[in-house]
C-alpha cells in the first residue's frame, strides 16, 4: 500500500505571510494539529497546534499593549523549516517509520519538486492499520508460537486452509523465546476452536486463544 492511498487531499495550509492568528483560528476551525505552509503550491514550512499556542499571548496574564502585533506576526517567524517529508509513491509502512523514528505526528506528502499533494497523520496510519489487520470485523485472534524457520509460515497456513477457515491478515514477529517467532492470524470466525486443535494436533504451540485450565 502506497502513501498516496491513504493521505489526506484536502489539507489545510497557511501561507508564510499568513499571521499567527489565522494559523490559530484554522486550528480551532478544523481540528487539526498540524498545518503545513505553502508558498506557489511548494512546501516551505510547517506549523503545529503547539507552536502557534506557544506563541500567542497569555490568556491568563493581563492583556499587553504588544498582543495584537503578536497575533499578527507571520507564521514563518514561528515554522519549521526543516520539513520530514514522504513521497507519493512511498510504501506505508516506510511512511510509518518515519513518523515512529523521528517522534512526529504528521508527513506533508510532496512530489520531488515539493508541490505539496497530501499529508500522512499518525492516525491515518493507525486506521489504515485496524482496516488491514481486519479487526473491525467480527472475527478471532489466533497466535501461534513456532521455530523461526523458513517454510513455517505456509505449513501453519496450509492448517487454516484444511480448517476451511478464512484469514484476514497475518503478523510475524519474534517469539520470547530464542529461536522461535510468534505468527498472528486474524480471521473470519468467532469461535476459533476447531482451527486451534488441529494447529495443536500438528504439534505446534497455540499462545492464543488460552485454554481454560491456562487461565485459571
Amino acid at each position: 500500500m502506497l502513501v498516496e492511498d491513504i493521505m489526506k487531499r484536502d489539507v489545510i495550509t497557511v501561507a508564510p505571510t499568513d499571521s499567527i492568528r489565522l494559523a490559530l483560528l484554522k486550528v480551532h476551525q478544523y481540528r487539526i494539529r498540524h498545518i503545513p505552509v505553502v508558498e506557489d503550491g511548494k512546501l516551505v514550512g510547517i506549523i503545529s497546534d503547539r507552536d502557534v499556542r506557544d506563541a500567542c499571548p497569555s490568556i491568563i496574564s493581563a492583556p499587553h499593549d504588544d498582543d495584537d502585533q503578536i497575533m499578527n506576526t507571520a507564521v514563518s517567524t514561528i515554522m519549521r523549516k526543516d520539513v520530514i517529508t514522504a513521497h507519493p509513491l512511498d510504501f506505508v509502512e516506510e511512511a510509518a517509520l518515519a513518523l515512529y523514528d523521528n517522534r512526529i505526528g504528521s508527513l506533508p506528502v510532496v512530489t520531488d519538486r515539493d508541490e505539496l499533494m497530501g499529508i500522512l497523520t499518525e492516525t491515518d496510519i493507525l486506521y489504515t492499520l485496524v482496516e488491514l489487520m481486519g479487526v473491525h470485523y467480527p472475527s478471532s485472534h489466533i497466535e501461534v508460537e513456532v521455530d523461526d524457520q523458513i517454510g513455517i509460515l505456509a505449513d501453519v497456513s496450509n492448517i487454516f486452509k484444511e480448517a476451511s477457515c478464512s484469514v484476514t491478515s497475518v503478523l510475524v514477529f519474534p517469539g520470547k523465546h530464542l529461536g522461535k517467532k510468534n505468527l498472528v492470524f486474524r480471521v473470519q470466525t468467532i469461535n476459533p476452536r476447531h482451527v486451534t486443535d488441529k494447529i495443536e494436533e500438528a504439534g505446534y504451540h497455540v499462545v492464543w486463544p488460552r485454554k481454560l485450565e491456562e487461565l485459571s
